[in-house]
């Protein structure tokens, strides 16, 4: 035991626990940073954000590749756990999926930077790429199959062709300060429902 009456195991796990409660606190700044700023933007932005030291986020992330790596499956899983969330607390599937979109789009504005960063690594970015599609292509389908049945959206839409199009959507987003990604991906989600 030490000083406080905890084990040493007891100690060690608590730490663990503050790691990585560190580590998701610097990956929620970075996301932040990125979406509003890109990928390049400078360390101190992402260590003010998390009210942390240039230092600890060096300590976690050696590399800019490392963070925007972390950065990107860190989004993949709040997308992927948003989407169930959203269904058990959004008042219709069909504002489950716009909201689950809005998600997805911070994602892809934060994805667009992401081969930059890996700077040649084509292996690592086709596994992240198959991570991604792995992970959140059953959600979007669960969003549509629950809008399709609660008669709120057509029922022959497929959920690749959706993110497709969201991700084509985003792509101006980060050249053009007046371009509203998040607007037009509403005006689709929107133009899914059935008609009437």
């Amino acid at each position: 035991m030490n000083d406080s009456g905890q084990s040493a195991g007891s100690a060690a796990g608590s730490k663990r626990k503050d790691v990585r409660r560190n580590q998701q606190t610097l990956l929620d700044a970075a996301a932040a940073v990125f979406v509003t700023s890109g990928v390049e933007a400078p360390v101190r932005d992402i260590a003010a954000e998390a009210g942390v030291g240039m230092g600890t986020v060096y300590r976690h992330f050696p590399t800019r590749a490392d963070l925007v790596i972390a950065v990107y499956r860190h989004q993949v899983e709040a997308c992927a756990e948003a989407g169930p969330a959203l269904l058990r607390t959004s008042p219709t599937p069909h504002a489950a999926l716009g909201q689950w979109a809005d998600l997805f789009v911070d994602f892809l504005v934060t994805k667009h930077g992401l081969a930059a960063a890996m700077q040649g690594n084509s292996a690592g970015f086709e596994t992240l790429h198959a991570y991604f599609l792995e992970r959140l292509l059953p959600v979007c389908s669960q969003l549509l199959d629950a809008a399709a049945a609660s008669g709120e959206t057509r029922s022959d839409l497929d959920a690749y062709h959706l993110m497709r199009g969201i991700g084509n959507l985003c792509i101006g987003a980060d050249s053009d300060p007046r371009y509203d990604a998040r607007r037009l991906v509403a005006l689709l989600v929107e133009g899914l429902r059935q008609p009437r």
